[in-house]
């Protein structure tokens, strides 16, 4: 949260969906290792009625410096000098450790019940991959994501047929290369499914800055909107990178995307992600035909900008 404005877009399509009763969202663990970036977390899952959730926070992560938009929305004051949003989390330093909160949600959880949302580094889970037994669960970080998780919704790498074929330096995707040592750690050691939603995905479907401009004017100040307007000089229409890892996720038999094969990924030490075909691969990634793109697009437009009162959503007929 904080490198890229769709995350927090990826956060308001959750509690949407969460709102209609298709997913419940159990934690939330931040892997940029800036002071604000759980607060910008909180300050949404209050703005959705949530503020319950708890949230975990990266030790030892990357990027932390500040994107534009992190410090002014969390800094943001009311006319009486008060938080303009309400938060629970002062800073980084009041959020709970992202490998404590991660293994005890899934010592609590039900076997083979987890779907696992990634749509950031993979600082978390590596680190989870390498904690031992503790009070917690005499499992293994390794053992409880091999016993309690489903499958994994990732938003990492390109699997784009040019970058495939040819992979760069200049191609190797963000998500990946930020935290190489977590992405070999993570995605050659997991032991669960990962469908990918790769860069060429999201890249291809732009969330229009008009629907930013009006379609979410129902409230006087919303963290997302003025975060968007922060983020870089507007207009602009943004990439759908982590949205489209969501609503695979939520509903990954709604047709929205279409898989490729089966296969293996393999992560490089110099930051790419490699694909080999296997019919017997725990890997695939997402495609997107053009009338799918459309039709996911839709999705977003329906439930980014929406009111967090359940009656009115559920009146749309959303």
């Amino acid at each position: 949260m904080g490198n890229d404005i769709d995350d927090a877009l990826a956060m308001s399509l959750l509690h949407s969906l969460q709102t209609r009763g298709e997913a419940e969202l159990l934690a939330v663990t931040v892997s940029k290792d800036h002071r604000f970036a759980p607060v910008l977390v909180d300050i949404l899952n209050h703005f959705y009625d949530r503020p319950e959730i708890p949230i975990g926070m990266v030790k030892g992560g990357v990027t932390p410096e500040d994107k534009t938009f992190l410090c002014p929305v969390c800094e943001a004051k009311a006319p009486d000098g008060s938080p303009l949003f309400a938060r629970r989390l002062r800073s980084a330093l009041d959020a709970e450790d992202a490998v404590t909160l991660l293994r005890r949600t899934l010592a609590q959880a039900e076997d083979d019940s987890i779907v696992v949302v990634m749509i950031g580094f993979a600082t978390n889970f590596a680190h989870l991959f390498d904690s031992g037994p503790d009070a917690i669960s005499p499992l293994t970080g390794l053992e409880l994501v091999a016993r309690k998780v489903k499958w994994f919704s990732v938003m990492a790498g390109d699997f784009s047929h040019e970058v495939l074929s040819a992979p760069t330096m200049e191609t190797r995707e963000y998500n990946v290369r930020m935290d190489i040592p977590s992405s070999l750690s993570f995605y050659n050691r997991c032991p669960r499914p990962i469908v990918f939603s790769g860069f060429e995905v999201g890249d291809a479907i732009r969330y229009p800055v008009e629907s930013i401009l009006s379609d979410f004017n129902w409230c006087d100040h919303h963290p997302m909107t003025m975060g968007y307007k922060l983020y870089k000089p507007m207009p602009y229409d943004r990439p759908c990178w982590d949205p489209t890892a969501i609503l695979h996720a939520v509903r990954p038999e709604g047709g929205y995307f279409g898989l490729s094969p089966k296969g293996d990924i393999e992560a490089t030490a110099e930051g790419y992600l490699l694909f080999r075909e296997n019919s017997q691969g725990r890997h695939c990634y997402l495609i997107a035909s053009a009338s799918q793109r459309e039709r996911v697009l839709g999705v977003f437009l329906a439930h980014c900008p929406y009111n967090p009162a359940p009656s009115r959503l559920i009146a749309a007929g959303i």
